[in-house]
């Protein structure tokens, strides 16, 4: 039963996402839903995007095993992500105008530039959206062994995401967005209610979470652990930002105040809503702590779905994959739509100028089929948890592509120079210290100081390197 409740649902999500594409009638509307997104619409696309398979099976098992201190990556990072998108750079950047961050970085930087950190970006989205593919594998699997093998699950999964955001773009990715989020908060407060009556109270999952010392944020106060400690958070909370998806978010937005303010509330929402996932796997440890320690040697990601599985009744299960789907299908939509759209628009018009609207948005769907094609090879080929994947795919876009950003934005005297040298610097330091010394101090860091150093001194040396600011090769209006 609760197998064909899920495939009613995902038919539900293709059905709406496909009825969403005949919204879609050139560019614009398929890459950012032709700028006029409401507020409501943007929390929620917001919210569901960053709300994937790591916020549910990622972060809980994470969360059970290292306790708060473990999790500061995501929720805690990647919540304060949006938060920053929305105070600081969703006003600046709605205000140019584009179709892609990629845009920003050639009309501020020139065409290198551009290319340079939408391969980066690119590049970035393989471990996320095959994160999602993964996770979708497991539920799967989960659902029906006998029929499902997670590779199965895997291949199926990545065909209904890509078929609804073939067609439909940003708008079905909108629109499934915002029924995929009223899923997730509905289904995560069903599934909280039931663990928490056979777990005998909210007090008693606390007093577990306690007992095991799962509460503790803060790092051991040692310049060692305060340093890995700060590097995680900053991995997502400032990777994240120079990200497609986020900016397609702040573009479709209908106007400069909803731009700003859907980022905030959606980061918001996330942090309170990634706690839930948390306070089940705590109740899990408490009500069937053999199993669970048993998944922890396993697969901690299985602790979850074995939980529902096993101990709630059929009602709970439906509430609980119908909402863990959600959680990943929204994600990967999103994930899916950006970095193709990033390569058409940034790197492929480069090699077929002259491209005229309609081959252009075929140019995107193509990509989006080519992209899925070659995350699926990914995620078949990993061995990378949930949790790591997503929480990797950051670290390219942080050492190479924010500065440049966050400079470009707030410095007048950032230059091409400057901005090059930056990602050079920021990878090279990031690669090597990621070789020689990574126990000693985090990679990451080592590549975010040294592309500052390289921006500030790219920029005030005598310039070598030149090269005007362009004009957006697809303007959006």
């Amino acid at each position: 039963m609760v197998f064909w409740l899920v495939l009613l649902y995902l038919l539900a999500s293709i059905g709406i996402g496909v009825l969403a594409a005949r919204r879609v009638s050139n560019a614009a509307d398929y890459a950012v839903a032709g700028r006029s997104l409401p507020l409501y619409i943007v929390i929620a696309t917001t919210f569901a995007t960053w709300f994937g398979s790591e916020a549910v099976l990622g972060v809980s098992a994470v969360f059970v095993r290292e306790g708060l201190g473990g999790v500061v990556e995501d929720p805690f990072g990647a919540s304060m992500c949006l938060v920053l998108v929305g105070v600081f750079f969703a006003a600046r950047l709605y205000k140019h105008n584009l179709l892609t961050l990629g845009d920003y970085y050639r009309e501020r930087f020139g065409t290198l530039v551009e290319v340079l950190m939408s391969v980066a970006i690119v590049v970035s989205y393989l471990g996320w959206v095959a994160a999602q593919v993964k996770a979708l594998g497991l539920v799967f699997h989960m659902l029906d062994p006998a029929v499902f093998s997670q590779t199965g699950g895997m291949i199926i999964g990545m065909l209904i995401v890509m078929t609804y955001t073939l067609f439909g773009g940003m708008w079905s990715v909108a629109l499934t967005d915002f029924f995929q989020m009223l899923v997730i908060v509905a289904g995560l407060l069903t599934i909280a209610y039931f663990a928490t009556d056979l777990a005998g109270g909210v007090g008693v999952v606390a007093h577990q979470a306690s007992s095991h010392d799962l509460l503790n944020f803060l790092p051991p106060a040692t310049t060692h652990d305060i340093l890995f400690f700060f590097a995680a958070l900053v991995t997502m909370m400032l990777g994240s930002i120079p990200q497609q998806d986020v900016y397609q978010r702040v573009m479709s937005s209908k106007d400069v105040k909803t731009a700003r303010r859907g980022p905030v509330i959606g980061g918001l929402l996330y942090l309170l809503f990634a706690c839930i996932p948390m306070y089940i796997g705590v109740a899990a440890l408490g009500v069937m702590p053999d199993t669970v320690a048993t998944l922890m040697r396993e697969d901690p990601q299985k602790i979850l779905p074995t939980f529902i599985l096993e101990r709630m009744p059929v009602v709970a299960q439906v509430f609980f994959f119908g909402a863990l789907l959600s959680a990943i299908m929204s994600t990967a939509s999103a994930t899916l739509l950006a970095p193709s759209t990033t390569f058409a628009e940034n790197i492929l018009r480069h090699f077929v100028p002259g491209m005229s609207d309609k081959r252009f948005l075929l140019a995107m769907r193509v990509s989006v089929v080519g992209f899925g094609l070659c995350v699926l090879v990914f995620a078949l080929n990993t061995s990378d948890s949930i949790y790591e994947m997503v929480a990797g795919a950051y670290t390219v876009t942080l050492v190479g592509a924010f500065v440049p950003l966050l400079m470009g934005l707030y410095w007048r005297r950032a230059t091409t120079q400057g901005a090059l040298l930056s990602a050079v610097l920021g990878v090279a330091a990031w690669l090597l210290v990621r070789a020689f010394a990574a126990e000693q101090f985090p990679p990451q860091l080592a590549g975010l100081f040294a592309g500052f150093a390289g921006m500030w001194a790219g920029s005030l040396l005598p310039q070598v390197i030149r090269a005007r600011s362009r004009p957006a090769l697809h303007p959006v209006l």
